[in-house]
């Protein structure tokens, strides 16, 4: 449960990476900006997302999907909308 592992988060509208990054506890990179979507990355352990997660819920963003990287192969996906 100690391994750092690569998420990729999908919330609803746009947020700026610099926003999300004076907003988290964890460095975050924004991979893809859409009209209604914003997806980003972040290197932590499973109780680090958690964390992540209540923390950016917090905020009022809407989660759409969260995906674990699997350096091996395509994404793992957690949970979805």
């Amino acid at each position: 449960m100690d391994d750092i592992c690569t998420y990729q988060i999908e919330v609803n509208g746009r947020v700026d990476e610099q926003d999300l990054n004076a907003m988290s506890p964890l460095q975050i990179t924004v991979a893809r900006v859409k009209p209604t979507s914003t997806l980003f990355t972040v290197s932590t352990d499973q109780s680090g997302l958690i964390g992540l997660m209540r923390h950016l819920h917090g905020l009022g963003l809407v989660f759409l999907s969260v995906s674990r990287v699997d350096t091996e192969g395509p994404a793992t996906r957690l949970a979805a909308r």
